[in-house]
C-alpha cells in the first residue's frame, strides 16, 4: 500500500508526496493500533505527570459553572422579556437568542470535558510509550522547553513539548509536537507544530525550505518571518516546491549542498513539510503533529529521514572558506597534505535575517498616526477651542 493511501483516511491531504514514498522501515508499529490491556494501562496511567492527568473536577467544574450561569442568565432575561403582558415577536425573538447562546456553551464546554477527560485515560501516552518501547526509543509524554535550535525553539512564552520520543546512538534522532504562545492579552495565540530531526554530522549554514505546498493564499505559514532578499532560486521544478532561504553572501555554498540529486531527494520526500538546516542539524515541520497514533505518518516519517539524510552525506566535505583556505603543504620529508580550513560556519551565516512582518509595521504605523492625530487635536481643541 502507498503511504499516501494510508494517510488520505486521517485527512492529512499529503498524498501527493507521500505517494511516492514506500514502507522501507522496520518499524514495529504495532502497539499503536493492537488491543489494549486495561490493567497495564490503568498501571501506567497513575505515572502520568500531573499536567497531563488533571483532576476530573478541574476538567468539569468549568463546564458545571458555565452551564448553570448561562442557564441563570438564559432564564432572567427570558423572563423579562415574557413578563410583560402578553408574549410579543421581539420577546420571542430574545429568548430563542439567549437558548441559543445557552445551548452553544452547552455543546462547546462539554466537547471541551470529554476531551480533557479522553486524555486523562493515557491512552495516547500508553501507546506512544509502548512503540517507542517496541523500536529502542525513549519516550516523554511531556517535557520542559526543549534546548534546540530552530525557529520553532526560540524564546517564547509557555513553551512545552509533548509527545517526545528520541532514537538511541550519535544520529540525535528527536520527534515530538512543540507548544507555544505569542503575542500579549487579546492578541494572545497558542501554536502546536510537530517536528522532526537528526544530526547532520557536521555544522552547516542556516537555510529554510518553505514548503509551497502548505502556504495559505500564497502566505507563509512559518513562524517567523525571514528577510526576503535571502531567498535563493535554484534550478529545475525545486522552487515549485520550495522557497529556500540562505544567508547572503552564501548563495554559492547553497548551490554547492543543493546539488539536483539531492533538491530531488527533498521533493520527493519532504514537499508536505518545511525544512530548517541550523547548526549541525535538520528539522522538519509540520502544523500538524509528527509524533501521533497513525502508523503511516510514523513510516513516512522515518523513511523521508532516511532518504534525506542518505542524501546529503556528501555535505559533510563541505568547509566554510571565510574560516581560510584550502591549501597544499608539505612536510620536510616532501610529503604533500592538503590543509582544509576547519569544520563550521562564519558569524554571518550561522542565523538567517529577520524581519517585522509588514502588516504589523502597517498596524502599528496606524496606530501612531491615530495617537498623533489625536494628540494635535486636543492640542487644536486647547489653543482655539
Amino acid at each position: 500500500m502507498e503511504l499516501g493511501e494510508g494517510l488520505s483516511g486521517v485527512g492529512w491531504g499529503w498524498g501527493d508526496t507521500l505517494g511516492r514514498v514506500r514502507r522501507v522501515t522496520s518499524l514495529d508499529t504495532t502497539a499503536l493500533t493492537d488491543p489494549i490491556d486495561r490493567d497495564q494501562l490503568i498501571a501506567f496511567r497513575r505515572s502520568l505527570p500531573a499536567d497531563i492527568r488533571g483532576s476530573l473536577w478541574a476538567i468539569w467544574w468549568p463546564m458545571v459553572a458555565l452551564n448553570v450561569s448561562s442557564l441563570f442568565l438564559t432564564g432572567f432575561f427570558a423572563w423579562l422579556a415574557l413578563s410583560d403582558g402578553p408574549p410579543r415577536a421581539d420577546g420571542l425573538v430574545v429568548a430563542g437568542g439567549l437558548a441559543a447562546v445557552a445551548l452553544f456553551v452547552l455543546v462547546v464546554t462539554t466537547i471541551s470535558a470529554v476531551s480533557g477527560t479522553r486524555q486523562r485515560r493515557g491512552v495516547r501516552q500508553f501507546r506512544l510509550s509502548r512503540f517507542a518501547r517496541d523500536n529502542d526509543w525513549t519516550y516523554a509524554p511531556v517535557s520542559a522547553r526543549l534546548a534546540f535550535p530552530g525557529m520553532i525553539f526560540e524564546e517564547r512564552a509557555a513553551q512545552v513539548a509533548y509527545d517526545v520520543v528520541r532514537g538511541p546512538g550519535a544520529r540525535g534522532l528527536v520527534i515530538g509536537n512543540q507548544t507555544f504562545t505569542t503575542g500579549e492579552g487579546k492578541n494572545r495565540r497558542s501554536h502546536r507544530w510537530g517536528f522532526a530531526s537528526v544530526r547532520l554530522g557536521t555544522t552547516l549554514p542556516h537555510i529554510v525550505l518553505d514548503a509551497r505546498s502548505n502556504n495559505a493564499l500564497g502566505a507563509t505559514n512559518l513562524p517567523v518571518s525571514l528577510d526576503p532578499a535571502q531567498r535563493l532560486e535554484l534550478e529545475g521544478d525545486f522552487s515549485r516546491h520550495f522557497t529556500l532561504y540562505a544567508p547572503q553572501g552564501y548563495e554559492r555554498d547553497a548551490l554547492y549542498l543543493f546539488t539536483p540529486d539531492v533538491m530531488a531527494r527533498f521533493v520527493d520526500h519532504a514537499a508536505a513539510v518545511d525544512v530548517e538546516i541550523i547548526d549541525d542539524r535538520i528539522f522538519l515541520y509540520s502544523r500538524r503533529d509528527l509524533a501521533t497514533l497513525d502508523p503511516a505518518v510514523w513510516e513516512w516519517l522515518v523513511s523521508a529521514l532516511d532518504a534525506v539524510t542518505e542524501k546529503i552525506e556528501q555535505w559533510r566535505r563541505w568547509r566554510d572558506d571565510r574560516l581560510g583556505e584550502t591549501r597544499v603543504a608539505s612536510d620536510r620529508s616532501g610529503a604533500v597534505e592538503i590543509l582544509r580550513p576547519p569544520r563550521g560556519v562564519a558569524p554571518g551565516g550561522r542565523r538567517l535575517v529577520q524581519r517585522v512582518h509588514w502588516a504589523w509595521i502597517v498596524i502599528g504605523g496606524a496606530f501612531a498616526a491615530w495617537g498623533l492625530f489625536t494628540l494635535l487635536r486636543d492640542v487644536w481643541s486647547g489653543l482655539f477651542g
